[in-house]
């Protein structure tokens, strides 16, 4: 196989990954990725050792696009206040789409319950990322307690995906409130 044919292949598995666990968990079967992705599974193996370093490598992959459209650009001018809540307008606004599941690194991490697991590492990373700019955030707008805010807004943010992903509830009316009366609490301007 070329070098740009298994490019190609393993973007199909990495697509393939992406949408299925998204939409069917991380259950999902080799068999079923193969198939969707239009390739063999000795062309998946020689591309990746198991199904866990190719679902691993599906959220690494994805994980800059998933930032991008969550966090705001850094020194954007609004104040620290202004760019938390942005992150839960964002939430918001994908929960209002027709086949929003709630955050990917949060299912993964729910699903695998392994934390060794090299798809949960990558997504307790990510997890770990968005708590570290709430307490960057929390910081620079001069909460009481940065650590402890980060660690509920987070809890939030989880909170809201997961019940909006399961159609348990509609985030509309219901985050911002919530999170402003953190940020009222912890005195974040």
């Amino acid at each position: 196989m070329t070098t740009e044919a298994k490019q190609g292949t393993r973007e199909r598995l990495l697509d393939a990954a992406a949408t299925l666990t998204y939409r069917d968990g991380v259950g999902i079967g080799v068999e079923a990725l193969c198939k969707a992705a239009g390739v063999s599974k000795r062309s998946m193996y020689q591309l990746f050792e198991s199904k866990d370093d190719l679902l691993a490598a599906s959220l690494e992959q994805r994980t800059s696009a998933y930032v991008a459209t969550l966090l705001p650009a850094p020194d954007d001018g609004r104040t620290p206040r202004e760019r938390i809540l942005d992150v839960f307008e964002q939430v918001e606004r994908q929960a209002g789409e027709p086949d929003f599941r709630g955050c990917p690194y949060l299912a993964v991490q729910i699903e695998l319950k392994d934390r060794s697991h090299p798809a949960s590492r990558v997504a307790h990373q990510v997890k770990a990322n968005l708590t570290g700019f709430f307490r960057r955030e929390a910081e620079q707008g001069g909460a009481s307690d940065p650590e402890l805010l980060a660690r509920q807004l987070s809890l939030v943010f989880d909170g809201a995906s997961a019940r909006a992903g399961i159609g348990a509830d509609t985030l509309t009316g219901l985050v911002a409130p919530t999170v402003t009366t953190l940020l009222d609490a912890a005195g974040v301007r």
